[in-house]
């Protein structure tokens, strides 16, 4: 009974758009050091509330199942930053118009956009240890994003970027 469930979720995820993500660190960082966390006070994220708290949910819930727990006097803190832009359609249509006399010839080709522009978004997340090195680890995403979702596929969304975010962290020596 669960084999049906199992193949229908991985259709819907494999059927999302890509999730690209760069890792940054400082290499100096002892990683070992770093065991809890808590997000900044004043989080400018960029994302409306509701999605702002998918998203630190979701950090939570990975974060502590990767062995980090969330305190108030934590060894590092985190940031989030996020950006939304239109990216035009790659999809064409050619139409041209082209002549020819006696060897010479001439045309006319026009690519007119076929669709309408995707919405993608850009997330940052920022590991800040304030008493040493300040930023030693960052990854960003950027992905496709349908605003109109409902929410629990925008929450499914939003896990799925923090799962491929945290694959590179800690970073390996």
């Amino acid at each position: 009974m669960k084999t049906p469930y199992l193949i229908l979720a991985i259709l819907c995820i494999s059927s999302c758009a890509p999730i690209y993500v760069n890792h940054d660190y400082e290499k100096s960082t002892n990683f070992q050091d770093y065991k809890t966390y808590n997000f900044f006070s004043n989080i400018e994220s960029g994302l409306n509330s509701l999605d702002e708290n998918r998203l630190m949910s979701a950090l939570e819930t990975k974060l502590n199942a990767m062995g980090l727990e969330k305190s108030e006097n934590a060894s590092f803190l985190i940031d989030i930053k996020s950006d939304e832009f239109q990216e035009n359609s790659r999809n064409n249509v050619g139409v041209g118009l082209g002549g020819g006399n006696r060897g010479f010839g001439g045309g006319i080709s026009v690519g007119i956009p076929v669709g309408q522009p995707s919405i993608n978004m850009q997330i940052t997340v920022e590991f800040v240890d304030e008493s040493k090195t300040g930023l030693f680890w960052q990854a960003t995403s950027e992905c496709g994003f349908k605003p109109n979702q409902k929410p629990e596929k925008r929450e499914a969304r939003f896990q799925a970027i923090v799962e491929k975010m945290l694959e590179g962290y800690p970073p390996e020596k």
